[in-house]
């Protein structure tokens, strides 16, 4: 009986985010022999998605490199669109695999439609219900979902809301979310080789029996006054002796400005830069709090846990919020230092947060959409 050739699949991602939740289902699929994984990236995040893919091991076979300085949204959607398209033209896929809500997902998705090849959506169903919270996310992965062939589902509460919109429900499948399979991979192999990060170290130091808030904001949304209103909050905080923050402070222009303007010089703030994904998890086991606006963090933290407050008016991840591992807090700074301060000085409610029970995966979701992948092929 002869063999079947192995099914090719091409997966796309150019931010890192997208490379932290997608490298361990092309480490999954280059292991598998049912499965020909051919990587394509379109370095919509140039340096920070560098850095995942020489963590994890992933030489891309096409990379795009998008990105150019003052790019407006609808010149990027547009070089992706066609960029995109080109590849696929040459590398002529089986299926297309995207992940989440970037432009480059979306344009993924609708370049794999417009040839009429199937595509796969990881962390499917995730809703704010508001079009412009996160924007442009919000409607870049509903756009993903009315292409969709098989939706990754990371919970219950994602299913639902993709059959609430009319998904067939054989097409939706709960997986769990891939962020904690990296996690578990990337901390895995920093016990492996804790030289991979050991840059903290000096910080750790200069920290030492201060309680870790850890900092992270890059959310279009929040570009103005809501920045503003950020740093004020991380100034007050910063007057607690108990205290120290570390912020590694986002490359757009919008969130540096603002935070090397009102938090530069203050000795219990560190404003560092971007971390690589080791250091990061480091990040994520030395702070006592994480204050994000970003959504991983809202899934990564807990995992380790440690309460999030998170800086936005919605999410799209209210599991973790109905778990009681994250809290909404938006950007009024006055509401953001009495969060904080509760968690700091209540016991109990710190607790509460902290061994609540994270909804976000058990490091399978990997292998689960493979196996997915398989059925759907007959592999």
């Amino acid at each position: 009986m002869a063999m079947t050739s192995p099914a090719r699949i091409l997966v796309i991602f150019g931010t890192r985010p997208e490379a932290i939740k997608l490298f361990p289902v092309v480490h999954a699929l280059k292991a598998d022999p049912r499965f020909e994984c051919v990587v394509c990236v379109s370095a919509q995040h140039r340096q920070m998605l560098d850095q995942v893919l020489d963590i994890t091991g992933i030489v891309p076979d096409h990379d795009l490199d998008v990105m150019q300085p003052d790019q407006t949204l609808d010149a990027l959607t547009a070089n992706l669109l066609t960029g995109l398209g080109k590849v696929m033209d040459e590398v002529q896929p089986a299926r297309v695999i995207v992940q989440g809500d970037t432009a480059t997902a979306m344009t993924g998705a609708l370049a794999a439609y417009y040839r009429k090849v199937p595509v796969d959506h990881v962390e499917a169903g995730l809703r704010s219900y508001n079009i412009y919270h996160p924007w442009p996310e919000e409607v870049n992965r509903k756009i993903i979902g009315a292409m969709a062939s098989l939706h990754f589902a990371p919970t219950t509460t994602s299913e639902a809301a993709l059959l609430k919109e009319n998904a067939d429900p054989a097409r939706v499948h709960v997986t769990g979310n891939t962020v904690i399979d990296a996690l578990h991979w990337v901390s895995a192999k920093i016990e492996r080789e804790p030289a991979l990060a050991t840059n903290l170290a000096d910080l750790e130091a200069k920290f030492a029996g201060k309680r870790i808030i850890g900092v992270t904001s890059h959310r279009r949304e929040n570009f103005g006054e809501g920045m503003e209103q950020i740093a004020k909050a991380i100034r007050q905080i910063a007057e607690r002796p108990d205290t120290a923050v570390i912020f590694p402070v986002h490359l757009n222009p919008n969130v540096r400005k603002v935070m090397n303007e009102r938090l530069s010089g203050l000795d219990n703030v560190a404003l560092i830069e971007p971390l690589d994904y080791p250091h990061f998890a480091r990040l994520l086991n030395i702070a006592e709090i994480m204050l994000t606006d970003s959504g991983g963090v809202q899934e990564e933290a807990p995992a380790l846990g440690k309460p999030v407050l998170v800086m936005r008016e919605t999410t799209e991840r209210p599991e973790g919020v109905e778990a009681g591992t994250a809290k909404l807090v938006g950007t009024d700074a006055a509401r953001i230092v009495t969060e904080i301060s509760t968690l700091l000085d209540d016991t109990s409610a710190y607790e509460a947060m902290a061994r609540a029970h994270n909804p976000f995966g058990d490091g399978q979701s990997a292998r689960r959409i493979v196996e997915l992948l398989a059925n759907e092929i007959g592999q």
